[in-house]
């Protein structure tokens, strides 16, 4: 897999803080230890760029990484973590949302879902919000690998016909595994559709 020449650019609490760029930008979000460090890791061939724990909540900030010195990615804190008081969970939204709907140069954000669990309502809720507000997202199933292989196609099915209960169509999706690498040359793909 190909070596990325990877920049961390820094830690911010508000979008207003980022410094301003003419990068495409590709945000990752989802439920709080749903593996968006670790399949940052991954995309960039490296193993701790993002760092990567076992303990949800963990990332607080909006974290930039300029990558080739052709776009961005990056990190936001997950969503749906229940040890956190109200008013950092509503800290943590207002930075979130300040992100998606202020940064011009924002191409897409991957929303990420465990494969291993039903589609849950705030991951419901999250697309809703997108939907609402006409910003673009992919969804991004993870953590397969912590699936037998004659398990992931049922699990993934089983989240679409969530999905597909409040939604005419699919969003474009990529099946993925961090630890195994699974997806990862699709999203580069997708990545680099965008850059031409």
């Amino acid at each position: 897999m190909q070596y990325y020449e990877v920049n961390f650019i820094g830690s911010f609490e508000h979008v207003t803080q980022c410094p301003p760029s003419d990068f495409p930008e590709f945000a990752f979000l989802g439920r709080s230890n749903v593996g968006k460090s670790s399949l940052i890791n991954s995309l960039l061939n490296r193993k701790n760029i993002a760092r990567v724990s076992g303990t949800p909540g963990k990332t607080q900030h909006l974290n930039l990484f300029e990558v080739e010195k052709k776009w961005m990615f990056v990190d936001l804190p997950g969503y749906g973590y229940a040890r956190i008081s109200k008013t950092q969970r509503r800290k943590w939204e207002k930075m979130i949302e300040g992100y998606l709907l202020q940064r011009s140069n924002l191409i897409c954000t991957f929303l990420l879902i465990d494969s291993r669990h039903k589609l849950q309502p705030i991951d419901r809720e999250m697309m809703a919000w997108f939907a609402e507000r006409q910003l673009p997202f992919v969804l991004v199933y993870t953590k397969t690998d912590k699936l037998k292989q004659a398990e992931v196609g049922d699990h993934i099915d089983t989240i679409r016909k969530g999905i597909l209960e409040e939604w005419h169509d699919l969003p474009q999706e990529f099946i993925t595994s961090a630890e195994k690498s699974t997806g990862l040359e699709e999203i580069h793909t997708f990545i680099n559709s965008f850059l031409n």
